[in-house]
C-alpha cells in the first residue's frame, strides 16, 4: 500500500512536471534598469552625500538584502564577482580560489564583449553545491528579443549569456547610446568595491574595512555615478537598485530599492518590499534581483533561478529618515547576533554543566540526609531541593526565552550582550513565575506543563504569524547568512516539538481519569503542531516532520500502556515520509512564485539534482557535529545526568526521576517521546547535533524539576533499625 501511494505521489509530480512546462518564451515588456553598487549598505545613506539615492527612497519601495553567495575559503562574505555572478544566474554562485579577486575586464567582440575566463566561471559552479547556470539572465533577455547593455565589468557578469558575450558593453553610460532601444540594462557603480579592493588584504585574501572617511567619500562617489545613470533613464522603466555584495571582511545586509512598474504591473509604492522568498517585510534576497528584473520584463523566469520577485510590503515609517534608520537598525542587529551569539552559547553551555553539577551535589546531599528531614540537616536538604525545582524550571524557560527576547531590541543598547543576557533571563524569569503562581505549582507536573506549553505556543503562534521572533534571535536564524528566512528553524523545531509533547505529558496527567479522552486531546493537538511544522505556509520543515511523527508516536504508545516495537516505528516512520512528501507535493503543485523550499526540492528531484542537495545538507550535518564540539559535550552531559543521576540510584543520585513516574507515569512517555523526536531529527537534518543539544536543554531541566517535586512528596522510609548481637553460643559438648 504504502509502495503504491509513493509511486502516485512521484507520478503526479512528474505529470505536473511535463504539464507545465511547455510555455514558449514571450517577448519581454517595458525596460529594466538594474542598478548594482556592490557593498551599499543602508548606513552609507545620507540626504546630502548620497541625494540620488537618498530620493529613491521615497520614490519607491525599499528593503535590506541578504546578499549570501559562494563565499571563499574561510570567511562568510560575499565578494564583488560573487554577488555579480549570483545577479545573472539566479542562485548563488562563486569563484575558485581565496580571496575576492577583481571583476574580469570584458574583451571588445564587434559592438559586444566576452567575459574572459567565462568557461572556468561556468565550470566551477557544478561544485558548489548550487549548481548555478550562469548568464541564465542574459540568455532569457535575448532569447526573447530583447536588446542587452551592460557598463562597468561587474555588471558585464551579470548581463553576459550563458556563453559569456554581452550584446552591448561600456565603461560608462554614454557608450550605450540612446537607451530607449534596451529591454535590460545593467550598471556597475563600483566605487565602494575599488576602494575597498585597495585595503590590505588578510591571510585569507580579503580586504580590510574601510575607513569611515573613505568609506562615506566611496558612497557620495557612487552616488554620483548613478545620479548620472538616472537623468538619462527613460520614463516608464523599472529601476532595481541593489548592494550586490560585501565590501567589509563581515557581511552585513545591503540596501534593496525599486521603483517604476513592478512585475505585478502597478508601480511600486512608497514602503517596503518584500518577497515571497522571505515572507518578511523589508526583507529580500539577491536571487530576489535576478527574479524581480525577469518579472518586470514579462518574462517566466526558468527553473534555474530561485529567488522570487520583490512585491509590495508593509507600510514604511512616513519619512525618509525614520526608513532609512529602521532598515539600518536591520542590519545593525544582524552585526551584533553575530558578534554575541559566539559568546552567548559559550556562557549558555557553561551554564547549563554548572546546573547538572549542582543539581546532582544537591540530590547526593538529598540522599544523605533525606532519611531524617527532622534534623537540621534534613531541613537544610529540603530547602535546597526547593532551590533546585526553581533554577530548574528557571534553566528550562531559558530556549524558548531565546526567542522572546526579541520583543526587545537589545542589539540597540550600549553593551548588547549583557542586555541580551538580562533580557533572556528576565523573560525566563516571568515564565519561571507563572510556573509557580497558581495551585499547579503543588503537582508533580505543574511547573512543568505550564514551561512546556509556553514553549510550545509561544513558537507555534509565532510560526503561524510569520516567524518574526526567529528573525536575528541568538536560537534562530540570521538574515545575513540566507539560510532560511521563515518557518521553523532547525533549533526552533528542536525546542518547539520537545515543549509540545512534554507539555501534553502533563496534559495527560490532568486528564487521567478519562484515559481515551487523553489520548484523543493529546493526538490532536500533537497532530496538529506536526501539521504547523511542516504546512508550507507555516513551518516549511522538511526533517522536522518525520521526526515530530515518530517521537509523538512513541509518546502516544507509552501513554496508552502498549509497548513500542521495531515494527511499530516503522510503519509511524513510513506514515511520516507519507506526510511530508504529500505535503511536498502539494507545494509543488502551486503556481512557482508560490512555492517553499518543500516544493523546489520536489523539481530538484525531476531534474536530477536532488542528491546534490542532499550532499550538501548531509556535509553540514556532519561539520556542525563534528566541529560543534561544546554542543556535543553539553548532550552527552545531559544524557549522562538523565540516566546515570536522576534515573539510577548511586552514591552520586537518587533514583528522583523514577519518583516522578510513580507519582506521574504520562512523564516517562513525554520524555521518552520528545527524546526520541531529538534523536531521529538529529539523523535527518542539517543542524545536526544541534537538535538534541536544545531539545535536552528543556527536557532535562524540566524532568529535573519534576523529580525533585516527587521528592518533595515521597515519604522516606526510615533505616531499619540494627538488629541485637546474637547471644553467644556454648560450647559444644565434649
Amino acid at each position: 500500500m504504502a509502495r503504491r501511494f509513493l509511486a502516485a505521489l512521484v507520478l503526479g509530480a512528474v505529470l505536473a512536471g511535463v504539464l507545465g512546462s511547455g510555455t514558449a518564451a514571450a517577448a519581454p515588456r517595458g525596460r529594466v534598469v538594474l542598478v548594482g553598487v556592490p557593498g551599499l549598505e543602508w548606513g552609507d545613506l545620507d540626504p546630502s552625500r548620497t541625494p540620488n539615492l537618498w530620493k529613491l527612497v521615497a520614490a519607491g519601495g525599499s528593503a535590506s538584502m541578504s546578499t549570501r553567495a559562494v563565499p571563499p575559503p574561510e570567511r562568510g562574505v560575499t565578494c564583488p564577482v560573487a554577488g555579480w555572478l549570483t545577479v545573472g544566474a539566479g542562485q548563488r554562485s562563486g569563484t575558485a580560489g581565496k580571496g575576492c579577486a577583481p571583476a574580469p575586464r570584458p574583451e571588445q567582440d564587434g559592438a559586444g564583449a566576452r567575459v574572459p575566463g567565462w568557461e572556468s566561471l561556468a565550470a566551477y559552479q557544478s561544485g558548489t553545491g548550487y549548481g548555478a547556470v550562469l548568464g541564465t539572465l542574459g540568455q532569457l533577455v535575448a532569447d526573447s528579443g530583447g536588446a542587452v547593455g551592460a557598463v562597468g565589468p561587474g555588471a558585464a557578469l551579470a548581463a553576459a549569456d550563458k556563453s559569456g558575450r554581452i550584446p552591448k558593453y561600456a565603461d560608462n553610460v554614454e557608450g550605450l547610446g540612446e537607451l530607449t532601444g534596451y529591454s535590460l540594462i545593467v550598471f556597475e557603480a563600483d566605487a565602494l568595491a575599488a576602494a575597498w579592493a585597495r585595503m590590505p588584504q588578510d591571510e585569507y585574501g580579503v580586504p580590510a574595512g574601510l575607513p569611515a572617511a573613505a568609506r562615506a567619500t566611496a558612497a557620495a562617489e557612487a552616488d554620483r555615478r548613478v545620479g548620472t545613470l538616472l537623468a538619462r533613464v527613460p520614463q516608464g522603466s523599472t529601476v532595481l537598485v541593489g548592494g550586490v555584495s560585501d565590501t567589509s571582511p563581515a557581511a552585513h545586509l545591503h540596501v534593496a530599492m525599486a521603483t517604476g512598474p513592478s512585475p505585478g504591473g502597478p508601480p511600486y509604492r512608497r514602503g517596503f518590499l518584500t518577497a515571497a522568498s522571505t515572507r518578511q517585510d523589508a526583507l529580500v534576497t539577491i536571487t530576489d534581483l535576478t527574479a524581480t528584473a525577469i518579472g518586470a520584463l514579462g518574462l517566466e523566469a526558468p527553473r534555474a533561478v530561485v529567488g522570487r520577485a520583490w512585491n509590495d510590503g508593509g507600510a514604511a515609517p512616513e519619512t525618509t529618515e525614520e526608513t532609512v534608520a529602521q532598515l539600518a537598525d536591520a542590519d545593525l542587529a544582524s552585526q551584533v547576533l553575530r558578534e554575541v551569539r559566539g559568546p552567548f552559547f559559550a556562557v549558555f553551555v557553561v551554564v547549563q554543566l554548572l546546573f547538572y553539577l549542582f543539581a546532582a551535589l544537591a540530590l547526593r546531599r538529598r540522599r544523605a540526609r533525606g532519611e531524617a528531614p527532622q534534623d537540621e540537616g534534613g531541613a537544610a536538604a529540603s530547602r535546597l531541593l526547593v532551590v533546585v525545582q526553581v533554577v530548574s524550571v528557571l534553566a528550562g524557560s531559558i530556549a524558548v526565552s531565546t526567542f522572546l527576547a526579541q520583543l526587545v531590541p537589545w542589539w540597540s543598547l550600549p553593551a548588547p550582550m549583557l542586555a541580551l543576557i538580562v533580557t533572556i533571563v528576565a523573560a525566563a524569569g516571568l515564565i519561571t513565575g507563572l510556573a509557580f503562581a497558581g495551585p499547579w505549582r503543588a503537582a508533580v507536573l505543574g511547573p512543568l506543563t505550564v514551561v512546556a506549553g509556553v514553549t510550545s505556543l509561544a513558537l507555534l503562534v509565532d510560526v503561524m504569524t510569520g516567524s518574526r521572533l526567529q528573525v536575528n534571535a541568538v536560537s534562530g536564524y540570521e538574515p545575513v547568512t540566507g539560510g532560511r528566512f521563515y518557518g521553523f528553524s532547525n533549533i526552533a523545531f528542536a525546542i518547539q516539538s520537545t515543549g509540545t509533547i512534554l507539555a501534553l505529558s502533563g496534559v495527560a496527567w490532568l486528564l487521567r481519569a478519562r484515559t481515551w479522552l487523553a489520548l484523543g486531546v493529546c493526538a490532536a493537538y500533537g497532530m496538529f503542531a506536526v501539521f504547523a511544522d511542516g504546512w508550507p505556509g507555516w513551518g516549511a520543515d522538511f526533517g522536522g516532520v518525520p521526526a515530530f511523527v515518530i517521537g509523538l508516536a512513541v509518546f502516544l504508545i507509552l501513554l496508552s500502556g502498549r509497548r513500542v516495537s521495531v515494527g511499530k516505528l516503522l510503519v509511524v516512520g513510513v506514515a511520516g515520509a507519507l506526510l511530508i512528501g504529500s505535503i511536498m507535493v502539494f507545494d509543488f503543485m502551486r503556481p512557482v512564485a508560490q512555492r517553499t523550499h518543500l516544493g523546489n526540492f520536489v523539481q530538484q528531484i525531476l531534474d536530477g539534482q536532488a542528491w546534490t542537495v542532499i550532499a550538501r545538507k548531509f556535509g553540514a550535518m556532519v561539520g556542525v557535529t563534528v566541529g560543534n564540539w561544546s554542543l556535543t559535550l553539553l548532550s552527552l552531559v545531559a544524557l549522562a545526568f538523565l540516566f546515570l543521576v536522576l534515573n539510577r540510584p548511586s552514591r552520586w543520585g537518587a533514583s528522583a526521576l523514577g519518583q516522578a513516574y510513580r507519582l506521574a507515569p504520562p512523564l516517562r512517555a513525554g520524555l521518552f517521546g520528545a527524546l526520541t523526536c531529538a534523536f531521529v531529527g538529529f539523523l535527518i537534518n542539517d543542524s545536526g547535533i544541534a537538535i538534541p543539544a536544545m531539545a535536552l536543554t528543556v527536557a532535562v531541566p524540566l524532568s529535573v524539576a519534576a523529580s525533585v517535586r516527587a521528592l518533595q512528596l515521597s515519604t522516606p522510609i526510615p533505616p531499619e533499625p540494627a538488629s541485637a548481637p546474637a547471644a553467644p553460643t556454648a560450647p559444644p559438648a565434649a
